[in-house]
């Protein structure tokens, strides 16, 4: 399983949020310079986040996207399926193990739901907010190593 562009940047543009969160919107062109995305691309994201309500939108020659909500109401399991759809491995994990006619003899259907249980709690353990402590701190890292 790999975690495409659009869920990456998903989370890093919700982390860019909450980082630079001083009560104004922030440009879509900010947010594209610091992260390294382009604008068009950073749209379409940004389009699924702010139809989620993950992010909220101002028009006008003050507007741009802010953070919905607070960055620790926000897993970085949640904007993945957002993003990507379901996380599970196999597709017989996505509409259930019984739907599948393998179910009562697939041996490796255990190593599957391990797998997706596994990708599910990493993911869901993790909020922006702790993102943005992670950011806090690699920072201060590297401030006191200099």
């Amino acid at each position: 399983m790999k975690i495409s562009t659009k869920g990456r940047y998903a989370v890093r543009v919700m982390l860019d949020l909450a980082l630079n969160n001083n009560g104004e919107c922030i440009k879509v062109k900010d947010i594209a310079n610091r992260q390294g995305i382009s604008e068009k691309y950073l749209e379409q994201i940004i389009a699924v986040l702010n139809k989620a309500g993950y992010v909220k939108s101002v028009r006008g020659a003050q507007g741009g996207y802010r953070i919905a909500k607070d960055p620790s109401e926000y897993t970085v399991g949640m904007i993945l399926r957002l993003t990507e759809g379901s996380l599970a491995p196999v597709a017989c994990l996505d509409s259930g193990a019984g739907d599948c006619e393998r179910a009562d003899t697939c041996e490796t259907l255990e190593v599957w739901k391990k797998l997706y249980d596994a990708v599910n709690t990493v993911v869901d353990s993790y909020t922006i907010a702790d993102l943005v402590e992670l950011r806090k701190r690699r920072i201060n890292n590297l401030e006191y190593s200099i």
